[in-house]
């Protein structure tokens, strides 16, 4: 599924944004067990999130799952501050017990329960990943489209364009 990182040329725009800021963010599916079929159908998958600094990982987390309609819940990781996803070097947010007793993965940098948005320091053109379910491996990249000193009222987070259809979870092969 195509979508990859910006070119490493294009200058990352800082915003300082508070916990009151409304970040802006694209997220893609990239890869995961999805049949040929649906790949022809679909060669797009990405759902628009606005969501504040003050929401945390976790909460970024569960309106993704809702996005592209899973029904399974599994296992997570953010990967921030490297070049996109599956980067080894970024900085990694997760659940600490999930990892702690997995052996899957290095310990996270910190938990997406205590987490916000506005303390993984993102700015604008930025990429991140994200990964859901270890063994499944759906793998997302997560752009930074813009950020807001200060979100609009409103409910938070939500889910603003969807592009192509959501993969089954478990897609049948046969």
């Amino acid at each position: 599924m195509g979508k990859t990182k910006k070119s490493e040329n294009v200058a990352k725009k800082v915003v300082n944004s508070s916990a009151d800021g409304l970040y802006v963010l694209d997220v893609f599916l990239i890869d995961g067990p999805i049949t040929e079929e649906f790949i022809a159908d679909n060669s797009v998958v990405s759902r628009t999130i606005e969501i504040k600094g003050s929401n945390t990982l976790q909460e970024l987390h569960k309106i993704i799952f809702k996005a592209f309609d899973r029904e399974e819940e599994h296992m997570y990781e953010f990967q921030i501050g490297g070049n996109g996803p599956q980067d080894p070097n970024a900085r990694r947010y997760g659940l600490k017990q999930a990892f702690s007793s997995s052996g899957l993965t290095p310990t996270p940098t910190g938990d997406v329960s205590s987490t916000s948005i506005a303390e993984v320091g993102l700015s604008i053109d930025e990429a991140f990943g994200y990964w859901f379910d270890f063994g499944d491996d759906w793998w997302h990249q997560i752009d930074v489209t813009n950020i807001l000193d200060k979100a609009p009222a409103g409910k938070y987070p939500k889910i603003t364009k969807r592009v192509g259809a959501s993969p089954p979870q478990y897609a049948d092969f046969e």
